[in-house]
C-alpha cells in the first residue's frame, strides 16, 4: 500500500509534535502547568502581588545613593528621579561633596 505525500507529511508532523502534547479532552501540557497552583495540580493560577509604592522605591534608592556617598550614585539618582523632592537633598549633598 502506497502512502500519499500528504499523509506521510501529516504523520511526520504528528510525530514531531508528540502524541502526548495535548492530553485527551484537555489543554496542551504547558497550559495546564501554567494554570496549576502551588500543589502542582491543574486549577486556578496564583494571583499577581500588589504593585510596590513608587515613593517607597524612590526612598530606597535615595538611601542606597546616600550610603554609597559617591558623585556617581548621586548623579544617577538625579537622572532617574530629578522631579522628586528627594532630588533636592541629593543636589545639596552633591554640592557638599564638591567642596
Amino acid at each position: 500500500m502506497k502512502r500519499s505525500p500528504l499523509a506521510a507529511g501529516l504523520f511526520a508532523l504528528a510525530a514531531l509534535a508528540g502524541f502526548n502534547h495535548t492530553p485527551f479532552g484537555g489543554q496542551p501540557v504547558m497550559v495546564e502547568k501554567a494554570n496549576a497552583d502551588d500543589s502542582g495540580k491543574p486549577g486556578r493560577s496564583p494571583t499577581m502581588p500588589m504593585a510596590r509604592d513608587p515613593a517607597a522605591a524612590v526612598a530606597e534608592e535615595y538611601e542606597a545613593a546616600r550610603r554609597k556617598g559617591t558623585r556617581e550614585a548621586f548623579e544617577l539618582f538625579i537622572a532617574r528621579h530629578g522631579d522628586d523632592p528627594l532630588a533636592e537633598r541629593v543636589r545639596a549633598e552633591l554640592k557638599r561633596l564638591s567642596r
